[in-house]
């Protein structure tokens, strides 16, 4: 039997940043300096990405642009858009409510971001997920796939939520960012849970009234309906307006924690302002803390809890606002995003998806944020640089430690290096179509630069076979404080772990029967074989 120990620390180069020179913070600000938005406004009607849009840019408190252009409605007759109007804003429901409400519940000590889901809801711990956390859930690196099963017929709340809680995995949990609505299902469901009372009553008395948030609410009345940016065609061929457009959330009735939320581009500001200056929705420590990066120490993303930071999502930051801002977007084409370095936000709000669902707001949120950044005289000092280092360069779930990351890098962990040579190591016979059984000693620690476990690397390497895990101290998934850990199963390739560590010295190591068969024994923990 051969021994192959990869010693998977992960290395990294960095580079200083440049120091930037402070400009003059009374440069003024003059208004018409952003008229450039209605070309770009425009253009997009004109290419048939959105058919209107209302957008406002806010810089220090001040209103320098706040504009509706184009139309709301083009079937079944064209109406033209204002800056009152109505919009579904989609996906920005889970930052604007379902987030808001969960913070709230962390601020009241109702609810603690590390506390397993299965401890508070006991039906979500099916199918291998007792392990999944509530910051798993708003950061998205729980392992849920993107939506619910809505290939076959079915109704109402209850049935999603339960739906919910037997979905299995797709990804451990923690390995890599999967942005899924399924997250915020069962969050909403959490609020519910904890505050015995329905996700848009608690938000109506929690957040949009205090806020004065008059237009914020799920299932508009029928008054509305006049001031309310139609979608898309339903799967009757029904024109959707106060009807919400998330396939999910009309059939749970229309109020879900990832969609169904209409609101206005001066409802938005009112949060948005309260985000940058604080207020009795939530503190400002609170607001640092859901607006910092809380995504796994080995993912790339720099996700808050809740908010996006820095990810494949994050076109509406643009070319030149700062890492260190956050927003989020919405699929029908709305859109937020806020930097609280330089006291700017910027919302976009679009029904792209009208009339038939083939528009598309990207370009247009990325274009109006870089022209934004481009045109205000942004200014910061030194204190807001340190900052912006620290918001890209932390996550508080590597604990008592700095990640720095250079994300033009070329660093390879040992996994990296078998994968790049195909696996050659492990190949020691003459008879390479013969696979080799291995072992893997490893816990969460083990993962290439992609963030994929070791573990599913392995499961899916040509001639290989994965046939048992060894846990150490804290388990395969480190989670376990107790020397009691018992022989399980990983949750997602089915493959044996079994433990070597216990209480005895017995327990602490591999018995014959497990090596027996194997060819090569694979080690894969963060700093093995370094002496402290």
């Amino acid at each position: 039997m051969v021994c192959l120990v990869l010693l998977c620390g992960l290395g990294f180069s960095a580079q200083k940043k440049r120091k930037r020179a402070a400009a003059s913070a009374s440069a003024a600000v003059q208004p018409t300096r952003l008229q450039i938005l209605d070309s770009i406004v425009r253009d997009a009607i004109d290419n048939r990405e959105v058919p209107g849009a209302v957008v406002l840019v806010v810089h220090d408190g001040e209103v320098l642009y706040k504009k509706a252009l184009g139309n709301r409605a083009l079937d079944p007759k064209s109406e033209p858009m204002t800056v009152d109007t109505i919009f579904d804003v989609a996906s920005l429901t889970k930052v604007v409510a379902t987030t808001t409400a969960v913070m709230q519940l962390v601020q009241r000590g109702d609810l603690r971001l590390n506390d397993p889901i299965a401890k508070l809801l006991p039906e979500f711990s099916q199918n291998g997920k007792e392990d999944v956390t509530v910051r798993d859930l708003m950061t998205h690196f729980s392992g849920f796939r993107d939506d619910l099963d809505l290939s076959t017929p079915w109704q109402g709340r209850d049935t999603a939520v339960s739906m919910a809680y037997a979905e299995k995995l797709v990804a451990p949990t923690g390995s890599r960012f999967q942005y899924s609505d399924i997250n915020y299902i069962v969050l909403g469901a959490l609020v519910e849970k904890i505050t015995d009372t329905t996700l848009d009553k608690y938000c109506e008395t929690h957040i949009f009234a205090p806020l004065g948030m008059e237009h914020t609410r799920f299932l508009p009345p029928v008054s509305w309906r006049s001031k309310i940016a139609p979608t898309d065609l339903d799967e009757n061929g029904k024109m959707l307006r106060g009807t919400v457009h998330d396939p999910t959330a009309r059939r749970m009735g229309g109020v879900a924690g990832h969609a169904g939320l209409f609101s206005t581009v001066d409802d938005l500001s009112k949060f948005a302002t309260a985000l940058m200056s604080g207020s009795q929705v939530l503190s400002p420590l609170m607001v640092e803390k859901m607006t910092s990066p809380a995504q796994p120490p080995n993912a790339t993303v720099l996700r808050g809890l809740g908010w996006d930071i820095d990810s494949q999502l994050s076109s509406n930051r643009g070319a030149l606002l700062p890492v260190g801002s956050y927003g989020h977007t919405g699929f029908t084409g709305t859109s937020i995003w806020i930097d609280p370095t330089t006291k700017t936000y910027i919302i976009i709000l679009a029904n792209a998806v009208h009339p038939r669902g083939k528009g598309n707001a990207v370009a247009l949120r990325s274009k109006i944020a870089t022209a934004v950044a481009a045109t205000l005289p942004l200014t910061i000092d030194e204190k807001e640089e340190l900052r912006w280092e620290r918001v890209t360069g932390y996550s508080e779930a590597q604990a008592s430690a700095r990640r720095v990351v250079s994300r033009n890098g070329n660093v390879q962990t040992g996994i990296d290096v078998l994968q790049v040579h195909n696996f050659d190591a492990l190949h020691l016979s003459a008879d390479k179509e013969e696979k080799k059984k291995v072992g893997l000693l490893t816990n969460q620690t083990g993962v290439d630069s992609q963030g994929r476990r070791t573990i599913d690397v392995l499961k899916q390497a040509p001639g290989i076979s994965l046939d048992v895990i060894f846990s150490p101290e804290h388990g395969v998934a480190g989670t376990q404080d107790t020397t009691n850990i018992t022989d399980s199963q990983d949750p997602v390739t089915s493959t044996p772990v079994a433990s070597v560590y216990g209480g005895t010295d017995a327990a602490r190591r591999p018995s014959p029967d497990a090596l027996k068969n194997l060819d090569a024994i694979i080690v894969d923990l963060q700093d093995a074989g370094a002496r402290f």
